[in-house]
């Protein structure tokens, strides 16, 4: 239950724009309870889970359930109507994502999610430079876009001149795109890396996903 209920009590927290000190106060908790809940570094008891979810009025699966909800995006409801996405273990330059060949599986997303024309593929996580937020072998799903405007502060695939995807969280301003790692563990193997206008468009770097969903697995 950990990672999961971690990972959405940290998002609920932020959809609703509490402090950690804000929530802790309204929970009755002091707030290194709420640091270390969403660090997974202490589990809660259920009687504080019911009381989280029915603060948030969310159901317990969708705060402690097998898959976390919505981490860059609204929550979307899950229904029974499904479509099927490719789950990659890496993206090859200048090929669609429609025709990679690395398909690992495919696994199921609501077919509400579609809706509009917006298209999901999965990646499979491979290293921990997102760790704790993502753990290796995490299937994490994205929405393609090449949208630069709705990529900042969000966790991203981006391709870098020419290789295969890389996934970091994007921070974007008048001066280029910086790409930050969030292992706090490794700084020395994981340092932000930016790419000013020019390097953007001659190498290129383009945002070839935005992650919306993250699936671990035991």
């Amino acid at each position: 239950m950990e990672n999961n209920f971690a990972s959405n009590l940290k998002h609920l927290r932020l959809q609703n724009n509490l402090t950690q000190q804000e929530l802790a106060k309204k929970l009755g908790k002091d707030y290194s309870t709420i640091g270390k809940w969403e660090l997974g570094q202490r589990s809660p008891i259920m009687t504080d889970v019911i009381k989280i979810a029915n603060f948030f009025n969310v159901s317990l699966e969708k705060l402690i359930g097998f898959s976390t909800i919505y981490d860059n995006a609204e929550i979307m409801p899950i229904t029974n109507d499904t479509v099927q996405i490719p789950v990659l273990g890496t993206i090859k330059a200048g090929i669609p994502i429609e025709a990679q060949e690395d398909i690992l599986e495919y696994i199921e997303i609501p077919k509400q999610w579609t809706k509009g024309g917006r298209s999901f593929y999965g990646l499979k996580i491979s290293g921990d430079s997102m760790f704790p937020k993502y753990s290796e072998k995490d299937i994490v799903i994205f929405e393609q876009t090449n949208d630069y405007s709705i990529a900042n502060n969000k966790d991203c695939a981006i391709m870098v001149n020419g290789f295969d995807a890389t996934f970091k969280n994007v921070t974007i301003n008048e001066n280029g795109i910086m790409l930050i790692p969030l292992n706090p563990n490794n700084q020395d193997n994981y340092l932000p890396t930016f790419y000013n206008k020019e390097q953007i468009e001659n190498l290129p770097v383009r945002i070839i996903g935005i992650a919306r969903e993250k699936r671990t697995r035991l």
